[in-house]
């Protein structure tokens, strides 16, 4: 090797889409996970569950990798969770920069009983695995017969749904009465309306091409395909008027925000950084494409759950036709007014039919009491 070819930089790998398997106890994430890696299109994704004792892969397994890691027949890695997942990630990350491992995806299964923020954060925060992952989608497993009261009793479960790029419903063979066929409608439309952009798909039929590749980039065309991603028709949809007050998810809330106003970029940022400090833990994901005043033909995509966002990332274009920003927020317990206003006040959009003196009272962006404070 001459010293010029020595000097030249490596070329970074391409990020490894990252999907992460989520679902309450008893819904049958092991059952699809366990058919779905039989697919040739995860022959070589590396697996990363919990409890090596939840999954069920037991008669799949060869050989030894190395402590908590298995090879699978099916060619994949499986990695028990027995302490940090920072550290299982990088374990992998190593072994396929050695040559030592060979996958191209990765799944992570979370435990029935999570909240599955804390496995995005680590995905979108670390700064080795944003270089070297990217968000391909967040897929949610509910049980066709015991969906309902799960969601009743459980707002983990609700959070599982409303934060979910794909919703796959299982145990639908069970469903053989008419009562029970109008129970399994009521939960459709249950969780339409906890995350109206999510498509319901049905675990007989599912395949691994409807489940991957539902984040925000799109594999084949490597470009952001906002419109599938954002599904803001979806929100604009659904109006949320039926809730049940004893429920978990009468509080999830799903909507948009959209302007053809371009935003300065430090306003944007001061207004992520006051919602996130004013709602962190209940904005269970934030999405979107920012129009910014700097650059208007180059807008910056978004990706946050709870007070942790995604370094923005830049598009060389937009990407359709349409060149609002446009924000999708699901939320727990937050008015959309709250966070429209917010919005409007770093555009400086005034309120329309507002009195003067109101518009300043009422104004977000002012702390304790409006005008009465500044005097």
């Amino acid at each position: 090797m001459n010293d010029t070819a020595a000097a030249r930089p490596r070329t970074p790998p391409a990020p490894i889409p990252l999907m992460v398997l989520t679902g309450f106890l008893g819904a049958g994430k092991t059952t699809l996970l366990n058919r779905l890696l039989k697919d040739e299109a995860l022959a070589r994704a590396a697996v990363i569950i919990n409890e090596f004792g939840d999954i069920g892969l037991d008669h799949l397994l060869v050989e030894h990798v190395e402590d908590g890691v298995m090879l699978l027949s099916t060619g994949c890695l499986c990695c028990t969770v027995r302490g940090d997942l920072v550290n299982t990630l990088e374990k992998l990350l190593r072994g396929l920069d050695n040559g030592r491992m060979n996958f191209d995806r990765m799944i992570i299964e979370t435990t029935g009983l999570a909240d599955p923020a804390p496995v995005l954060h680590t995905a979108m925060v670390h700064p080795y695995f944003v270089m070297r992952f990217r968000l391909d989608g967040v897929v949610t497993v509910v049980d066709g017969v015991n969906g309902a009261a799960t969601l009743d009793a459980h707002i983990e479960a609700v959070k599982q749904v409303a934060v979910a790029d794909r919703i796959v419903l299982t145990k639908t063979d069970l469903i053989d009465s008419p009562e029970c066929r109008e129970a399994a409608a009521r939960l459709r439309e249950r969780l339409t309306a906890l995350n109206p952009a999510a498509p319901v798909i049905d675990a007989a039929s599912a395949s691994v091409r409807q489940l991957i590749d539902c984040g925000l980039y799109d594999a084949e065309r490597k470009i952001p395909d906002v419109r599938r991603w954002l599904a803001e028709g979806a929100y604009a949809r659904d109006e949320h008027h039926h809730h049940d007050v004893n429920r978990h998810d009468d509080k999830i809330r799903a909507f948009t925000l959209a302007s053809e106003r371009a935003i300065p970029f430090s306003a944007f940022e001061m207004f992520l950084d006051l919602l996130r400090s004013m709602h962190g833990p209940n904005l269970l994901r934030v999405k979107g494409i920012v129009k910014l005043a700097e650059t208007p033909e180059q807008p910056v995509v978004i990706h946050g759950v709870q007070h942790i966002f995604h370094p923005p990332a830049t598009l060389a274009a937009w990407p359709d036709d349409d060149h609002r920003t446009r924000l999708v927020f699901i939320v727990n317990d937050i008015p959309q007014r709250a966070v429209g206003d917010l919005f409007n006040a770093f555009l400086g959009l005034a309120k329309a039919d507002t009195p003067d003196r109101a518009a300043v009272t009422d104004n977000p962006l002012v702390p304790f009491g409006g005008a009465d404070h500044l005097r």
